[in-house]
């Protein structure tokens, strides 16, 4: 077996360390530097020859984080990598999955081919924003559920007259699966849209009322949305209402919707750093769950137990 080397790009250096750490060595030395135009320039400080180089890094705007990986990819290719792997817990523009109206791009597809072309043998993410993401990429794609880390949590809280709502019939199919393990109710959100991330109007499809509810989404952006459904649901007589998000994006006034809403409390993972603190905010690291699966991928076992 290729000796592995994890790197990390600056985006979510905080959430390399830990799967560094927990891997059990250290993330190797690279450095990257921006010119005074902002242009980005990669160069690993160490031999990558015939070994396989994982590089952690979410795509979170700005784009300047993508285009960070492509380099450091490109670089390890040229820098003769046996395989270049890369980790990205949060995907960047995989909402841009299909054309919905006429004269738009299909972005994730788009990004599938840049990895592609820049020489990624391999990539790992974690809660796609649609599945068929995965149709887009011509090499193995390893794509992981942050259910593995939010259910076993859940469970432990033991909520009385739990009901799992979807904030919109694309989460359905998560949310069912997590009513299921949990042996809890099931409920929807129906909204309509005037534009992204502005709602017209919502309501809730199923019972909530004197229920503690949990709303299962894999992305928070601005948090309206979720704000109000969540104050929807205290309306139709929920006891309380809580949260699990994969991906806190958290942009721009989302934290102070947050903290003014009705949210007992967001529980979301590190797959993206925040940039402020809310008592309402609990973090669950995915470190052990992405570098026990860099562990299997490289003795070629089974990560199907991580699929829950």
């Amino acid at each position: 077996m290729a000796e592995t080397i994890l790197f990390s790009g600056t985006a979510t250096k905080g959430l390399a360390e830990k799967v560094a750490q927990a891997y059990g060595q250290a993330l190797g030395i690279v450095d990257i530097q921006k010119f005074s135009d902002g242009e980005i320039q990669a160069s690993y400080e160490e031999t990558v020859r015939g070994k396989d180089v994982f590089i952690i890094q979410s795509t979170v705007p700005p784009a300047d984080n993508l285009m960070e990986l492509l380099i450091m990819i490109d670089a390890a290719k040229r820098a003769s990598a046996r395989k270049i792997i890369a980790v990205m817990p949060y995907y960047g523009y995989a909402r841009q999955d299909r054309k919905d109206r006429p004269r738009v791009a299909i972005g994730a597809k788009l990004i599938a081919n840049m990895l592609a072309a820049a020489g990624v043998d391999r990539v790992m993410t974690m809660d796609l924003h649609a599945d068929q993401i995965q149709g887009f990429f011509s090499m193995p794609i390893d794509h992981l559920f942050a259910s593995t880390v939010f259910l076993p949590y859940l469970r432990d809280l033991n909520t009385p007259n739990l009901t799992i709502v979807a904030p919109d019939t694309g989460g359905t199919k998560r949310a069912n699966s997590y009513a299921k393990f949990l042996n809890a109710e099931l409920a929807i959100c129906y909204k309509q849209r005037v534009k992204a991330n502005e709602v017209a109007n919502m309501t809730v499809i199923g019972e909530v009322k004197d229920r503690n509810v949990f709303i299962i989404d894999d992305i928070i952006d601005t948090a309206g949305t979720l704000c109000k459904a969540a104050d929807m649901i205290l309306e139709r007589g929920a006891k309380s209402v809580s949260a699990i998000i994969t991906h806190p994006l958290l942009s721009g006034p989302a934290y102070d919707r947050i903290n003014n809403s009705g949210l007992k409390q967001l529980i979301t993972t590190d797959s993206l750093p925040l940039h402020a603190e809310s008592d309402k905010i609990n973090v669950l690291s995915v470190a052990n769950l992405f570098a026990d699966v860099i562990h299997r991928v490289q003795n070629h076992e089974s990560i199907s137990s991580h699929f829950v």
